[in-house]
């Protein structure tokens, strides 16, 4: 059952599956910001969506996206998050620069959906910054929050995604938590997808680039973080990363 699972895992690194795999990043961060972003909205228009409701909805739907979609794409669906597992040798190179791609397109189509049915209510459920008097607390925060969020994921992963029941609930679970107390502060993005999204769409960046440097600056601390708690990845971690030994299918 173990040596069943961990093929599981590998097959989206497998060259007959790349598209696969980027359908499902693709795919996979559109419902992620339709559910984070149209929950703002959702406020927005109706009054009835309370701060809390906002901030669990994404977490939910990350944990759910985890479960029908983790043996496909890994279920990334965070450019920090690839870069994260790229870094812990887990997760081919090659593949980070796709993998983005795909997920920046979910987050723009979601936004634009948004946008389409409902117009720039809420600014599309743009994560922006409240009650902070420098944008140095905002980075830090981000920071903070992205570091929190890949050492869980590189935690209660198993090889070069997140795939499988333990990992489904603490993410979801600390993306929840993480909204509930900070979500009001910064937004509680944690993603350069999630926050790339909507502020495309809406066209405002003027504090775009605070986001998207916390949440790769966090996610390379929580690497640095997860060799000083777990030390130096498996060689099966590795190999399997690059394809098996290192196997020409995974470019």
């Amino acid at each position: 059952m173990g040596k069943e699972y961990k093929n599981e895992q590998a097959d989206f690194l497998k060259s007959k599956n790349k598209w696969r795999a980027l359908f499902a990043e693709c795919w996979g961060t559109f419902l992620l910001v339709l559910a984070g972003a149209g929950a703002v909205v959702a406020s927005k228009l109706t009054g009835e969506v309370s701060k809390g409701m906002e901030v669990v909805a994404p977490g939910i739907m990350v944990m759910t996206i985890i479960y029908f979609m983790g043996a496909v794409s890994g279920a990334h669906i965070n450019p920090a998050v690839t870069v994260a597992f790229a870094l812990r040798r887990h997760f081919p190179w090659a593949r980070v620069p796709f993998y983005i791609a795909a997920q920046i397109t979910g987050a723009v189509l979601a936004a634009a959906f948004l946008k389409s049915l409902f117009g720039p209510v809420g600014d599309v459920g743009a994560t922006v910054p409240h009650h902070l008097d420098s944008y140095w607390q905002l980075f830090v925060l981000e920071t903070l929050l992205t570091t929190g969020l890949v050492n869980t994921i590189l935690g209660t992963a198993s090889g070069p995604g997140n795939v499988g029941n333990n990992g489904a609930i603490a993410i979801g679970g600390y993306i929840a938590l993480s909204g509930l107390w900070a979500g009001a502060l910064t937004g509680a993005s944690m993603n350069a997808a999630r926050t790339l999204g909507p502020d495309i769409v809406r066209g405002d960046f003027s504090t775009t680039w605070i986001y998207v440097i916390a949440t790769f600056v966090g996610g390379i601390i929580a690497v640095g973080f997860e060799w000083i708690l777990k030390g130096r990845p498996s060689r099966h971690a590795d190999e399997e990363a690059q394809g098996g030994a290192k196997m020409k299918d995974a470019g």
